[in-house]
C-alpha cells in the first residue's frame, strides 16, 4: 500500500472528522518519511527515514529525540489504522547502539499489540539497512472516543 493509499485509509476511518486532523502530518513530511509496507491483518506499519546531518547530536550520529519522532511518525499513523482518533500517551525508547551518519536511512516497523478499554498498546523496533536493531520502542496510546 502507497502513502496515498494509506493516508485514504485514514481518512475513511475518521470519516467526516477527516478536515479535523492534518493527514499526512506536517512533521512527517518534515522528516521526509515513506510508508514502506502494511499489513492490516497483523496491525503492522513500516516506514522509513533518511539519517539527515541536521539530526546529528554533538558526537555525530542521531539525535536519539529524532529517532523517537520517527518511531512516533510511525506509530501514529498505524494507531490512526487501529482506532481513530486516539493520541500517545506514553513513548518508552531503549536505543541499542548510535545510528551514524553513514547510514542512509532507518526502517521503523511498528505493530499494534493489543489494549484495553480505551488503551492501545503498540511497539516498534528501528532497524538500519542492513537490519541491524538501532531501537526498540513501546507506546501507550489513548483512545479519545469511547466506545471505539
Amino acid at each position: 500500500m502507497h502513502q496515498s493509499s494509506l493516508m485514504d485509509v485514514i481518512g475513511e476511518r475518521l470519516g467526516e472528522r477527516v478536515d479535523e486532523f492534518l493527514i499526512p502530518p506536517p512533521v512527517f513530511e518534515a522528516m521526509k518519511g515513506e510508508i514502506i509496507d502494511i499489513d492490516l491483518d497483523v496491525g503492522t506499519l513500516t516506514t522509513r527515514f533518511p539519517v539527515l546531518e541536521a539530526y546529528q547530536n554533538p558526537y555525530r550520529s542521531m539525535q536519539g529525540g529524532m529517532v523517537a519522532a520517527a518511531v512516533d511518525n510511525t506509530l501514529g499513523p498505524l494507531s490512526m489504522l487501529v482506532a481513530p482518533p486516539n493520541v500517545t500517551r506514553r513513548l518508552e525508547m531503549k536505543y541499542s547502539r548510535p545510528i551514524m551518519m553513514d547510514l542512509e536511512f532507518i526502517t521503523v516497523k511498528g505493530q499494534h499489540i493489543g489494549g484495553e478499554g480505551r488503551n492501545l498498546v503498540l511497539k516498534a523496533e528501528v532497524r538500519g539497512p542492513e537490519g541491524q536493531l538501532l531501537a526498540r520502542a513501546r507506546a501507550s496510546h489513548w483512545i479519545l472516543e469511547e466506545g471505539r
